[in-house]
């Protein structure tokens, strides 16, 4: 899957990464840690999805934090002073590092949005950091195979406010009727029925704002169907993998996609 440098499709855009939640379907791990700093292969699921972007040209980022946020903020600077060798000269007190090949050419902005903000909330807050145009945005907690290219590009094709990826795993998530492309109904989390389902990895244009009421609002639930009755929200039908880490046993499966070399959303070398 071919990455490279997104500039050649216009102003270099920000991501949006949401890892405030309380990761409560995780609890085994979430009790002590923020669901996105879990580890897949001895690195928080929040790297992988950032290097994921990172490998279509997209290093400018956004994080909302809630639950647990200076674990996050720990993490992020610890990982960008203390990765690779670290020299001391104990007389002087100079401290200094070595050489790092894993030093990431990432922009990071870690946002406070709230203990008890729902998704909605956290996206407008988000958006004046993700400005003042498009952006992308996703959840903290999901890998993919996604060509982000390709999305971006579905994107500015139909010049709605708003695309979402839709997949096709279990149906325990809202389902999405689609016709041409545009989707007509949204609905959150039905029990029956194998369509296609809400991925995250949106893209967004700033007007999404309007659509979300305040710091309580669901993305998933009022904004979205409001988009859609308006025809605003469109889908990027995605037919390779997706998952997200909402259990133990999605977790374990992440685990050992990574372990075997077998992991789909490993596109980048190294």
């Amino acid at each position: 899957m071919g990455g490279g440098d997104q500039s050649n499709r216009g102003v270099a855009m920000k991501v949006g990464i949401l890892a405030g939640g309380f990761g409560t379907r995780l609890v085994e791990e979430t009790e002590r840690l923020p669901k996105p700093m879990v580890e897949i292969g001895g690195r928080p699921i929040l790297w992988h999805i950032m290097r994921y972007y990172e490998h279509f040209g997209f290093t400018d980022f956004a994080v909302a934090l809630g639950y647990k946020a200076d674990y996050i903020k720990r993490w992020f600077v610890d990982y960008s002073s203390l990765e690779g060798d670290l020299h001391l000269d104990l007389t002087s007190r100079h401290v200094s590092t070595g050489e790092v090949e894993d030093r990431r050419p990432w922009k990071v902005s870690l946002i406070e949005t709230g203990l008890l903000t729902g998704t909605g909330g956290r996206i407008k807050r988000l958006l004046p950091h993700l400005g003042p145009g498009t952006c992308m945005v996703t959840w903290g907690d999901g890998l993919a195979d996604i060509d982000l290219g390709a999305l971006l590009d579905f994107h500015r094709s139909h010049g709605k406010l708003a695309t979402l990826t839709a997949v096709r795993p279990p149906a325990r998530f809202g389902h999405l009727e689609i016709e041409r492309d545009q989707i007509v109904r949204f609905d959150e989390k039905p029990q029956t029925g194998e369509g296609w389902i809400n991925g995250a990895f949106f893209v967004l244009e700033p007007e999404v704002a309007d659509y979300i009421e305040g710091d309580k609002t669901m993305f998933e639930r009022a904004p979205l169907q409001k988009l859609a009755a308006d025809g605003q929200l469109m889908a990027y039908r995605h037919h390779g993998f997706w998952e997200p880490m909402d259990t133990e046993r999605d977790r374990t499966n992440l685990v050992n996609l990574w372990a075997t070399g077998e992991a789909p959303w490993k596109v980048w070398d190294g």
